[in-house]
């Protein structure tokens, strides 16, 4: 894959791979990026949680941490917050910090993705969760505090959510950062496409994309993501996709405000392990996955990583990728 800062746009989809903080520990996570890497992925993206979705699940290292050794045991795949959340738990100018650091570890490989975050993970610090209009104004507000410091020299801003007083990156990398954004519908489009490099989605809207590029202010990358669960045993796949992965039917407006793993396991109590079935690829067949992930491809997506369920069900996918699913995958 083409450096983040390039400026290039794929010619055919690039295919990435999920650093789970939800369900894997923080040595897990360094070790799969490496095995991931040597699979053939083109890029890993991490999420960034304080929380996990249910308590299955069990892990919630430091996103930051682990990306930081990540780049140390990598040297092609590109890298991707996916995503942060910079209006609460993280003061804008930190995570531009964060962002800055991580890109001159990575040799120029890595985007900042941001998105308006979720309660689950924002709670933490006391401030309260705010409504969907207001975290979308921080957000904006952030997104320009951290251009302003990629930018270099001093910045002062005195706004209606965020004060920065006299910051400045010290180590700014010779690469900038992209920048690429978590949108949901038409008003987060219209709202951060003249802001952000780049688009994030995590449903196959063809809407979604075509309105990204009427307002977006040059030619972006429209990123992806897509859970499945691998496994030789369909029904153990069910299963365990069930066990860890049924929040993931609440879609973003339920799951932004649910407050923690107990909300989330009320809310998907009567979820059936059919029900998860029907909407994440489970089992060994390879169709299922080629099918969800052309939707992406046919909406217009460039970049789509995958989630493999099951933190200690990743050796086994990573040989079934790098032997099968990668090569079919291209043929797309």
């Amino acid at each position: 894959m083409c450096p983040a800062g390039a400026g290039n746009l794929h010619a055919m989809a690039h295919f990435g791979y999920t650093l789970m903080t939800e369900q894997a520990g923080p040595a897990q996570l360094v070790a799969y990026a490496a095995a991931a890497e040597r699979a053939g992925f083109d890029f890993e993206v991490s999420s960034d949680h304080y929380f996990p979705w249910l308590d299955a699940q069990g892990h919630a290292p430091n996103a930051w941490s682990v990306l930081g050794a990540v780049t140390q045991v990598t040297e092609r795949v590109e890298l991707m917050t996916y995503v942060t959340c910079p209006i609460i738990r993280y003061h804008p100018a930190i995570v531009a910090q964060q962002a800055a650091t991580t890109q001159i570890l990575a040799s120029g490989r890595f985007v900042l993705g941001l998105g308006a975050g979720e309660n689950l993970n924002e709670h933490v610090v006391g401030r309260g969760w705010p409504t969907v209009d207001v975290r979308h104004d921080m957000l904006a507000e952030a997104v320009d505090i951290i251009s302003a410091l990629f930018d270099g020299g001093y910045v002062t801003r005195g706004g209606n959510h965020f004060r920065v007083d006299s910051a400045k990156l010290w180590d700014l990398p010779d690469t900038r950062v992209p920048i690429a954004v978590a949108v949901s519908g038409k008003q987060s489009v219209n709202r951060f496409a003249p802001l952000a490099d780049h688009m994030i989605a995590v449903e196959p809207n063809e809407q979604l994309v075509t309105g990204w590029d009427a307002a977006a202010r040059g030619r972006s990358r429209k990123i992806g993501q897509l859970p499945i669960c691998w496994d030789r045993d369909r029904e153990a796949a069910i299963t365990r996709a069930h066990d860890q992965f049924r929040w993931f039917g609440g879609g973003w407006k339920v799951n932004a405000e649910l407050p923690g793993t107990a909300a989330f396991a009320a809310a998907t109590q009567f979820v059936r392990p059919e029900d998860v079935a029907a909407s994440i690829p489970c089992g060994p067949d390879i169709d299922p996955i080629l099918k969800a992930v052309s939707a992406y491809t046919e909406a217009g997506f460039t970049d789509i990583a995958l989630v493999q369920i099951g933190g200690d069900h990743q050796r086994d996918f990573f040989d079934f990728a790098e032997k099968e699913l990668l090569p079919a995958l291209r043929t797309l």
